[in-house]
């Protein structure tokens, strides 16, 4: 296992971060997501991520516990605060003072542990004037309970905003965490520009496009039982804009591509966003041990230029680069 720095910071990351969005306390059962992070802990993944709202806090609470009796000092853990959690009331979302300060500590409980490494800001909250967000932040740090900040899917706007009031504030903005991958690059024309001017490092999640990008889904064939794009609880939301026979079609262009360089599919994904040097990490998740192990393989290969070149000529105009596809919801989700 390879580790980056995450932005300008002293702290450094498995460049595979392992993440549980739409798996524990949802998809898979507690004993297998636990087998899936020691699985993780086996390929030397040191970097978790999480959110409160992920299976509305369970996702936390199943981390927690997965992680138990680990090394704290060995590990990176990190979770998020925005969506709403517990039964969804005025103040059970967003990023006001009151329900950041309120979720920290709902999410140490959750976790275990008396710190998280990051916590970050999981959408841009339009209903709270940013420097009330940032001051709750900064005290957060202050208060031991966090050692860095970050946001996740901000625009380049939000972020130079963030990070200049985060200085004034005398607290390290580290992270940005959006959606990146072969088929989806929106962080490209701008965002990743001022994130390195800012020195901001981009853990990306989706690096294999909701499990596109392995190839397992043909055009005009069945979709596999039990796969992403056959769950209701919002992985088939999720997956469908790049559920059509154009994309389905071009994806399996690449599959002679990893085959000569001796990866599967997964592993030419997730290797592909780490050959973009303002990714610190890229986030993979599981519903089964043997794709961690797949998916950490990825760590440390290098993609050559005609490589490269391969990978854009067999999508074509296919991967999404409009900046304006970096959104958060303008109003509080409820």
């Amino acid at each position: 296992m390879q580790f980056r720095y995450l932005g300008r910071s002293g702290l450094k990351i498995s460049e595979i971060t392992y993440g549980n969005w739409l798996t524990h306390g949802s998809q898979v059962e507690n004993d297998i997501a636990t087998q899936c992070v020691r699985a993780a802990l086996d390929a030397g993944i040191t970097t978790f991520d999480t959110a409160d709202a992920y299976a509305n806090t369970k996702a936390e609470t199943v981390l927690g516990d997965a992680l138990a009796g680990e090394r704290r000092e060995s590990l990176e853990i990190f979770t998020k605060v925005y969506f709403p959690t517990g039964p969804a009331g005025p103040n059970d979302s967003g990023l006001s003072r009151k329900h950041i300060l309120e979720s920290i500590n709902g999410s140490l409980t959750r976790l275990k542990t008396d710190y998280v490494d990051l916590y970050q800001a999981h959408r841009y909250d339009f209903e709270t004037p940013l420097e009330e967000t940032m001051q709750a932040f900064a005290d957060v740090v202050r208060q031991g309970k966090a050692l860095y900040i970050g946001v996740s899917e901000w625009t380049a706007e939000q972020l130079r905003e963030a990070h200049a009031l985060a200085v004034d504030l005398g607290v390290q903005l580290i992270s940005n965490q959006p959606q990146y991958s072969m088929l989806w690059r929106v962080i490209e024309p701008e965002v990743v520009p001022t994130s390195k001017e800012l020195g901001i490092g981009q853990i990306v999640w989706s690096p294999i496009a909701q499990g596109v990008l392995t190839g397992k889904y043909a055009p005009g064939q069945p979709l596999p039982e039990g796969s992403r794009a056959t769950d209701e609880k919002g992985g088939a939301d999720m997956i469908s804009r790049f559920m059509n026979d154009r994309v389905l079609t071009a994806v399996q262009e690449l599959k002679p591509v990893a085959s000569d360089l001796g990866l599967s599919m997964a592993q030419l994904a997730v290797a592909w966003v780490l050959q973009n040097d303002n990714v610190s990490a890229a986030i993979i998740g599981a519903s089964k041990p043997e794709q961690v192990h797949d998916n950490a393989g990825a760590s440390g290969v290098k993609l050559d230029a005609d490589v490269l070149k391969r990978i854009d000529e067999a999508l074509g105009d296919l991967p999404e680069s409009d900046a304006s596809q970096t959104r958060s919801p303008q109003g509080r989700p409820s």
